[in-house]
């Protein structure tokens, strides 16, 4: 890929408002997008999020009654909720430190230190700290998944004006560990959506970049 097509493939992307119900992401692009989310980066690489896929269409239409009746909840070929572990444990970062030792081929005694200075790390910080630090995790997530859809074609919407209470409460997620923080819509724009050629607003390079 140039620089030319990813500029022009970042230009494309805008937050879709009308989405195309009769059009469906093919199996391979929306593996391909939630491999994405899989491999997205976050703080000592602990992962602490889950990514719901809601296919079902009497879930989706519940979800719509809870997000302001937005139509993409429910006309977008798929539907991602994002969610964020309602806390870090000792046996979260153990488990962290397991498939970190398989995946390198390290031995677990050797990162003893780096497994230390992360329980240091986050037992310094209060349980909503814990919470606002894992959502921004979770936003690290939205962003490589709307920027790797763009890259594939795949129109995206995020989707913060919804209650997540409700998400959670309809999609199982109370007691679960992990709470909802933003959705995320996927699939085609239609031609009706007005906004598909408005051209991106987007101030100066001088105005929001500073060399030193």
């Amino acid at each position: 890929m140039t620089t030319q097509e990813l500029n022009q493939a970042l230009s494309w992307r805008y937050a879709t408002k009308v989405f195309d119900a009769h059009k469906t992401i093919a199996p391979a692009t929306l593996d391909a997008l939630l491999e994405s989310l899989r491999l997205s980066p976050s703080s000592f690489g602990l992962q602490p999020w889950k990514f719901v896929v809601v296919e079902n269409p009497d879930l989706r239409q519940q979800l719509r009654a809870q997000s302001w009746n937005q139509p993409q909840v429910t006309d977008a070929s798929h539907l991602i909720v994002l969610c964020a572990k309602e806390v870090i444990s000792t046996e979260d970062i153990g488990e962290w430190i397991k498939c970190l030792a398989l995946t390198q081929g390290t031995p677990i005694d050797q990162l003893a230190p780096l497994q230390g200075m992360i329980q240091q790390f986050t037992g310094a910080m209060s349980a909503s700290d814990i919470q606002h630090w894992n959502t921004r995790q979770v936003y690290l997530a939205l962003g490589q998944l709307m920027t790797s859809a763009a890259l594939l074609g795949i129109d995206t919407c995020p989707l913060e004006g919804i209650s997540p209470a409700a998400y959670d409460q309809i999609l199982g997620l109370e007691h679960s560990g992990y709470g909802t923080r933003v959705a995320c819509a996927l699939g085609y724009r239609s031609e009706q959506d007005k906004y598909a050629t408005a051209p991106k607003a987007r101030f100066a390079i001088e105005k929001v970049v500073t060399r030193l």
